[in-house]
């Protein structure tokens, strides 16, 4: 595989059913069955979800659910029409000009995110973090795409929906994928959207079981001004697929609950791992803090975020496992008068390239057209992450290897271990300074 220009997707582990390689050859879906069996059903789903309990969510929905958030899920495409969906998804809200609203899902991934994020678990469904929260779907071409060459024709690259959603009145961009090598066009598209104010999340990848130290994170995790999340299973350990490095700013649920099978939307399958999945947990608690605090600026949000991660080593000297720690916006909630702080200060400015908010005249969003995109189409929704480069692959499912290995994994590659504190509850985690 040549990188820089092919996007590498994840592998996802569904009950035992690896589905290999997708996208790690552009065009190409490959798949191993080992004992398949999507025997999730619907009625399963919830009480699959372990990390809601421990998370305190229904604490946290007396106070926010976050009604009055849109989030933009960029990815395989959404269908608003799963039990937990209906009402929830604002197709018509996808700029005319992108895609003639193709928003199709021929993946399921797509959906799997809109639903962690805002799904109403109505049906026995996935119950989002933010049930109260709006989804606008932007379907944009992933490896291994499934829909056709018409329904190919009429979705864009990833670069485009990312400007594409800058421009409209969504706060969160979820971005549930990633490649190997940068582009130019993305990177600028990227800080295009910071500099409207957006939050932007990305997944950091699933290469943390890749030979060496798995420090193997894409884009668009990887950029300036993407927040990089990684995953955590249900024993509360960085899941043993997860990318580490440099890029990694928080860590959330990402293993060890269902999610769609397939496009047929039909059955959820077991174990559908990925920090795809971490992700749009993750945005899906920015859209409770945001929903609480309508006022707040992105810095605010993201700040809030940060501080209140749960960790045992120094704010100042994040992990290349879990960044700051795993998210708590229970902390944020809970507490009426929680102060954000200043609200044109980037808590990343010593790793981003300088406030975009206080350059005049908006300098990303006139150099942000420029340059054709070096990245090859996005592959199917993934998770990558690195300051400056692109490329998307897909978090169908994710990459773990298998559900049953990675469940209580301690990281110790000769550095102390620490335990972030969530509801009583630790996740393991290794302290290790890193220079963005």
């Amino acid at each position: 595989m040549k990188s820089g220009t092919r996007r590498r997707a994840e592998r996802a582990t569904r009950r035992g059913t690896r589905v290999g390689a997708v996208g790690a050859v552009v065009g190409a879906l490959a798949a191993t069955t080992v004992g398949f069996a999507p025997s999730a059903l619907a009625q399963d789903a919830q009480s699959k979800q372990w990390y809601l309990g421990p998370m305190q969510a229904e604490q946290m929905w007396k106070v926010s659910t976050g009604e009055g958030v849109k989030v933009a899920v960029i990815d395989s495409g959404v269908n608003a029409n799963t039990p937990s969906l209906k009402g929830q998804v604002l197709v018509d809200e996808v700029p005319k000009s992108v895609a003639y609203h193709a928003t199709d899902d021929y993946l399921g991934h797509g959906t799997t995110m809109a639903e962690l994020i805002a799904g109403t678990g109505a049906g026995g469904g996935l119950k989002g973090l933010a049930p109260g929260a709006k989804i606008v779907p932007y379907r944009a071409v992933f490896d291994g795409f499934k829909g056709g060459a018409a329904e190919k024709k009429r979705s864009p690259d990833a670069t485009t929906e990312i400007r594409a959603a800058a421009d409209t009145d969504a706060k969160i961009i979820n971005m549930s994928f990633g490649a190997e090598g940068p582009s130019s066009s993305e990177k600028a598209a990227v800080q295009y959207a910071a500099s409207k104010g957006k939050l932007l999340i990305a997944a950091v990848g699933n290469d943390g079981r890749k030979a060496g130290n798995g420090d193997d994170i894409g884009y668009p995790a990887a950029y300036s001004y993407v927040v990089g999340i990684a995953s955590a299973d249900k024993s509360l350990s960085v899941s043993k697929f997860s990318s580490s490095g440099n890029y990694v700013d928080l860590s959330a649920p990402g293993q060890g609950f269902p999610g769609w099978c397939d496009a047929t939307f039909r059955s959820y399958c077991d174990d559908v791992n990925g920090t795809s999945s971490a992700a749009a947990i993750a945005s899906g608690a920015a859209a409770l803090i945001w929903s609480a605090h309508p006022d707040w600026t992105v810095n605010q949000v993201t700040r809030s975020l940060l501080d209140t991660a749960g960790r045992t080593w120094a704010k100042n000297d994040p992990s290349r496992y879990a960044g700051y720690g795993f998210i708590r916006p229970r902390l944020v909630l809970e507490n009426p008068k929680y102060d954000a702080g200043p609200a044109h200060v980037d808590p990343l400015a010593k790793y981003n390239d300088g406030d975009l908010l206080a350059k005049s005249g908006g300098a990303a969003a006139t150099s942000s057209s420029s340059a054709p995109s070096s990245s090859p189409s996005a592959s199917n929704p993934s998770q990558a992450r690195g300051k400056g480069s692109s490329g998307a692959t897909s978090a169908a499912g994710s990459s773990a290897e298998s559900s049953s290995d990675g469940n209580t994994l301690w990281i110790a590659l000769g550095a102390a271990a620490a335990v972030v504190v969530i509801g009583g509850a630790g996740v393991a985690v290794m302290r290790a300074r890193r220079a963005r």
